[in-house]
């Protein structure tokens, strides 16, 4: 199985070979993407929703 990101945009980011994968680059560049309008992402494992959405802004 692959995952990957789909951002509130309607994009998404590319594919991990597993879920460790794509949450480490998810902490990395949360912040780049939201700076370029993403304000939510979903966790993808193939088609099938594992969690989210998740909003990237920092708990007030």
């Amino acid at each position: 199985m692959t995952y990957s990101w789909r951002y509130s945009t309607n994009e998404s980011s590319v594919q991990f070979p597993t879920q460790a994968d794509a949450e480490t680059w998810l902490g990395e560049t949360w912040a780049d993407l939201l700076a370029s309008g993403v304000e939510e992402v979903s966790l993808l494992e193939a088609d099938r929703i594992v969690y989210g959405p998740m909003s990237l802004r920092p708990a007030q």
